[in-house]
């Protein structure tokens, strides 16, 4: 079976919030109607961007470390658009950069601890498999965060 086979044959989206979604490759080309915001967080891809919603691509490796600065580039990014949108962030498959660009957020941006926006991203995406030491690299994010406020 081949990739595309696989991907396509998922149960789509997964919703973390009520305005903050992740999702794979094919769902970043051809979001449904009722995203108007889309993040791709994959370095192997360069789709054309959908029509009709606000589209940003910021390369993240699979399966490596997160840079800070790409993280919080990503983080920003969603801060600054997810107010008044609903907000895919999409990866691959949906399950390694594009949940650990949504756990930054839901730290950096919505103060939630390590462990409660970990359980909420497992409970909503099972098959959620986060960055390597992406905890350390959202600490590192949050501070760059704070320093800039002061």
């Amino acid at each position: 079976m081949t990739l595309q086979a696989i991907l396509s044959n998922t149960d789509g989206m997964y919703q973390i919030t009520d305005t903050l979604f992740v999702g794979n490759i094919y769902e970043a080309e051809k979001p449904p109607a009722h995203i108007s915001a889309v993040l791709l967080v994959a370095e192997e891809f360069t789709p054309d961007p959908p029509a009709g919603v606000i589209y940003e691509r910021i390369p993240l490796k699979e399966f490596g470390e997160a840079k800070p600065a790409s993280l919080d580039q990503a983080v920003e990014w969603i801060a600054r658009h997810h107010p008044d949108n609903r907000v895919l962030v999409c990866c691959r498959a949906g399950m390694g950069r594009s949940v650990s660009v949504v756990m930054a957020y839901l730290c950096c941006v919505h103060n939630m601890a390590y462990p409660d926006f970990l359980q909420l991203i497992m409970t909503r995406r099972p098959a959620a498999c986060p960055l390597p030491n992406i905890q350390a690299t959202i600490q590192q994010v949050h501070q760059l965060r704070q320093t800039r406020r002061i």
